[in-house]
């Protein structure tokens, strides 16, 4: 496997958030940064896509209103992007699991 779980995790992600590519050292911190200013923007103007994303990503519906209505104002974007950066992973690793490699 030559990317690591946090990289390949930041691929399946940017996919749905067209992230840019890190060119940098490589971090899961540096990428949650990236996911949570592409997650607050996508609230201010486009919130139907964010859910949509939600929705295919499968963030489970409870987690996201847990998330949307007990968060602070200023966490939501973040505890969205790390609850999002979390499914991404565990879809990782059950494919890494099972694939075989």
């Amino acid at each position: 496997m030559s990317q690591s779980l946090s990289e390949e995790t930041y691929t399946l992600i940017s996919k749905d958030f067209q992230l840019p590519e890190v060119k940098e050292r490589f971090s899961e911190e540096a990428a949650l940064q990236v996911l949570t200013r592409a997650i607050s923007q996508l609230m201010d103007r486009n919130l139907e896509h964010l859910l949509q994303i939600c929705y295919r990503v499968d963030l489970s519906e409870y987690k996201l209103k847990q998330i949307l209505h007990e968060s602070e104002p200023d966490q939501v974007a973040p505890d969205l992007a790390k609850a999002l950066w979390e499914r991404q992973k565990l879809k990782v690793e059950i494919r890494r699991r099972y694939s075989g490699d």
